[in-house]
């Protein structure tokens, strides 16, 4: 992954996505160990030395080590067996909405296989959650979107420009008025706020001026009452955003 999409997407989850610090060696632990797993170093179907060299590699004790790795099994990453150990689980296991898997994902540098597969979760729920935002918004809540629209325009900084997109998409979300789209929202927030840093198009102010002028297509259907028109508009937007983070990922 290209230096720049790196920084970009660690940047974007540190500053988009108030997390709250590592706190005291099991947290930083579990993190070490989190990235460990989801960059390869410890494949699939590894199993952890957790007995030999995790605890000489920390300096922690047991039981320590073993409190980490129950809350990696806990996001499925990992599952510990008495004669076997402590295996690391496949993909398809892992709980990709907790915000610990997420964030270390982007840490991690994601491939474009993953930004596809994010986008492809995103056309499920965004498309219908603008289509529905069509139909229930409020007007305060239009009035909102059009300023995030403007923040995006005037934004100068990738960090600026991806917070207002952000808080965008957090808009028609709510606008929907369905409590599971709000919630998917949330659940995918650190997500988006890497995916929006790599995707930012600030360096290139003509692709800056297409992206804007999208989202506020979204949010005119939105403003109309044309569910169908939201529908296309957030997918263009979608789509558009995944092939430049895609282009960055390389």
């Amino acid at each position: 992954m290209r230096a720049h999409a790196r920084k970009s997407a660690t940047g974007g989850v540190a500053t988009l996505v108030r997390r709250a610090p590592l706190r005291g060696l099991r947290d930083r632990i579990l993190h070490e160990l989190g990235m460990d797993i989801v960059s390869g170093r410890y494949p699939e179907q590894a199993i952890l030395p957790v007995e030999t060299d995790i605890p000489a590699r920390f300096g922690a004790s047991r039981t320590i080590i073993r409190e980490a790795v129950n809350a990696l099994a806990a996001k499925g990453l990992v599952e510990a067996r008495a004669r076997t150990g402590t295996r690391v689980l496949p993909r398809q296991y892992w709980t990709l909405f907790d915000a610990d898997v997420l964030a270390w994902h982007f840490a991690a540098g994601p491939d474009a296989a993953f930004l596809r597969s994010l986008a492809e979760i995103r056309v499920c729920v965004e498309l219908e959650a603008a289509a529905l935002a069509a139909i229930r918004r409020t007007d305060e809540q239009v009035e909102r979107m059009m300023m995030a629209v403007g923040d995006m325009g005037s934004a100068e900084t990738t960090e600026l420009f991806a917070a207002a997109d952000l808080e965008f998409h957090s808009l028609v979300a709510d606008a929907s008025a369905n409590p599971f789209m709000a919630s998917i929202n949330a659940l995918v927030r650190v997500a988006l706020a890497a995916a929006f840093t790599m995707s930012s198009p600030v360096e290139d102010p003509a692709s800056k001026r297409v992206t804007v002028e999208r989202h506020r297509r979204i949010a005119q259907a939105i403003r109309d009452g044309n569910a169908q028109a939201a529908r296309e508009a957030m997918q263009a937007v979608i789509w558009e955003g995944f092939e430049r983070a895609e282009a960055r990922a390389k």
